[in-house]
């Protein structure tokens, strides 16, 4: 790669002069693809970025994007590096409140949103956001409903208006732009469930994109290509995929959606996947459950290949000899059953990610059996994204893999995992108390996870120093925000989230007695004792109300799904409460283990993490 870059709006520069007509980028929408050429993304990505700058945008200043993966978030996102203005993405599942609470904090200057669904949450908000703008809206058709509303055609057009004016405006700005300018502000919630702006640099994003780049054999080349279907609104995805993708050369082909992604496989063929372990545990779901469908024949074939796949698996990872009965046996095991997995992804994966959030060990030998290499690495938003990561000729399962090349990680005396290096951020937007205390005094960012490394170097995460829960489908949950939600109605005095590498959030509660007869008599509900209401479905319906009342409030992936409720109410004396009345979590999770179990009895990968 060209030595002289120094940024990601060099690489993006770079690359369209090498792969010119080449397809770079292209989106499946409504059935069909929309793509771009190298050279068209970067006409696009001018248009919009020079609209931007026609709109009053200069170097610094924010625009956010509240959207679902599109070609446009990408014109956006890198027509907004390109003159030199920072990129504040939102999660689209992110309700008006915190929409709110993200756009006055950045203070961003433009929102580009998606459609009519998200522009009512800006409209609903936007007299509460004094700094916006602009509020600019891919769909056409939607662009209306407010004076600040313009379409993103409108965008675009203002930016080619532009260009005619000054045809070397946006490279001048985009070479303006230096290592230490502010590239783009993540914000991630922490465990009191305030989000809090992740400041990552144009610096942060080059070296981590250079420092992937290093490892050996080389995750990626030119040759490649993939169908991201994560949010682009996610580190990981955003980093790992669209950045380094882009250094690399790959094309990249979006999923429609979620509920397409093996069609979508499946037609586009991917040689590598980005995946979080919720999407290798539904695949792998997927068929345990057609197999449990089978003959008791063919289930005995699947659970004999199985083994055998798991064995090849175990002394790949060893880098040992496998015997040539064995080899045999993986022959038919392959065509049996492992071809059906690499088929039904498309036939050429070699690697896959399942990052984000621990993985069944059971599910990463199958994936390996079939030929796919499960990368697994551990990292967070303020090192933007990875910090360690396993290679495909060094992994060991159960471990996230050694530091990637660069990286200074050492283990506090508490066994906190302490980070140092070129991908770690400067600190958090506008909380210079937060960043102090973020740091040691010789410059180590504290994880807030327990760890330790192996013989080999490898790192292993034992614990969460913090309460934050991650879902098997990577999401990051503050639980205390919610917690307080659900405590603020009378109703709850005691209210624990539980989710930690779960399909989904539950509770666990105890109940107010004198609210719950309230509640009990208002509804014609007769009982002789509030106890007995706890066994009464009549009651147990207007409980459930009361959690459908709360999730209003809440992100789809923060909502609470199921509740059970604990008689006995956390004390001191059960071993539920500190002297300061602060919940144990870990002893409840223990205590109840029986009840929370109960509310995730279906989910089949929960019966594997039991086994492991």
């Amino acid at each position: 790669m060209d030595v002289n870059e120094k940024t990601i709006n060099d690489v993006f520069r770079n690359r369209v002069k090498k792969y010119g007509d080449r397809l770079a980028i292209e989106k499946k929408i409504n059935g069909a693809w929309k793509g771009a050429t190298w050279n068209e993304y970067y006409e696009r990505a001018c248009a919009t970025g020079l609209g931007l700058y026609s709109l009053g945008l200069r170097k610094g200043q924010m625009v956010s994007i509240l959207s679902e993966n599109r070609l446009e978030w990408l014109y956006t996102d890198m027509g907004t590096l390109g003159i030199g203005a920072v990129v504040i993405p939102v999660y689209p599942t992110l309700v008006s409140e915190e929409i709110q609470y993200i756009l006055n904090n950045s203070e961003s200057k433009v929102i580009v949103v998606e459609n009519k669904t998200q522009l009512k949450k800006v409209i609903d908000i936007v007299d509460s956001c004094p700094s916006i703008e602009k509020i600019v809206v891919m769909e056409d058709n939607d662009a209306a409903g407010h004076e600040k509303v313009i379409s993103f055609n409108t965008l675009m057009e203002m930016g080619r208006k532009k260009y005619k004016e000054d045809q070397v405006l946006f490279e001048k700005l985009a070479k303006e732009v230096n290592s230490d300018d502010l590239a783009t502000i993540v914000y991630t919630s922490g465990t009191t469930g305030l989000p809090k702006g992740a400041m990552i640099s144009h610096g942060n994003v080059f070296w981590v994109v250079q420092s992937l780049d290093n490892i050996s054999p080389h995750f990626a080349s030119d040759k490649d290509c993939t169908v991201p279907f994560l949010p682009l609104s996610h580190v990981f995805e955003r980093i790992a995929g669209h950045f380094y993708g882009m250094y690399c050369g790959i094309t990249a082909s979006y999923a429609e959606s979620i509920d397409t992604l093996l069609a979508d496989f499946e037609e586009k063929r991917p040689t590598m996947i980005l995946a979080v372990p919720r999407v290798c545990e539904k695949v792998y779901q997927k068929i345990i459950a057609q197999v449990k469908e089978q003959s008791p024949f063919k289930q005995k074939v699947f659970y004999w290949g199985q083994k055998v796949g798991k064995r090849i698996s175990e002394l790949r990872e060893k880098h040992k000899t496998i015997p040539f009965w064995l080899q045999l046996k993986y022959k038919i095991a392959y065509a049996a059953i492992f071809k059906k997995l690499q088929d039904k992804l498309g036939g050429r994966v070699t690697w896959m990610t399942a990052s984000g959030a621990p993985t069944a060990e059971e599910i990463i030998r199958f994936f390996n059996a079939a030929g796919i290499t499960v990368i697994q690495g551990y990292g967070m938003t303020e090192c933007t994204a990875p910090a360690t990561m396993q290679s495909m000729a060094d992994y060991r399962i159960g471990t996230t893999g050694k530091p990637i090349p660069g990286m200074d990680i050492k283990i506090a005396e508490d066994g906190e995992v302490l980070l140092k290096g070129g991908n770690v951020i400067k600190g958090y937007w506008k909380l210079p108390d937060e960043t102090r205390d973020a740091f040691t005094a010789d410059g180590y960012f504290m994880s807030g996870d327990i760890g330790m490394f192996d013989d080999e170097g490898n790192l292993l995460i034992t614990d969460r120093k913090k309460d934050l829960i991650i879902t098997s489908g990577g999401k990051n949950v503050a639980p205390q925000k919610i917690e307080n939600m659900f405590k603020s109605d009378p109703l709850f005095t005691q209210f624990i989230v539980i989710g930690e590498r779960k399909k989904y959030l539950t509770g666990l509660c105890n109940i107010n007695p004198d609210e719950a007869a309230r509640l009990a008599k208002e509804a014609d509900i007769t009982f002789n004792s509030p106890t007995e209401l706890l066994e009464s479905p009549k009651f147990l319906d207007i409980v459930q109300k009361h959690v459908e009342k709360s999730n209003a409030h809440l992100a789809k992936y923060e909502s609470i799904k199921n509740i059970r409720i604990v008689k006995n109410d956390f004390s001191q004396e059960g071993g539920e409460l500190t002297p300061s009345l602060k919940l144990k979590r870990k002893v409840v999770l223990q205590k109840y283990k029986d009840l929370i179990d109960d509310m995730y009895g279906k989910e089949a990968v929960d019966e594997l993490y039991a086994k492991k």
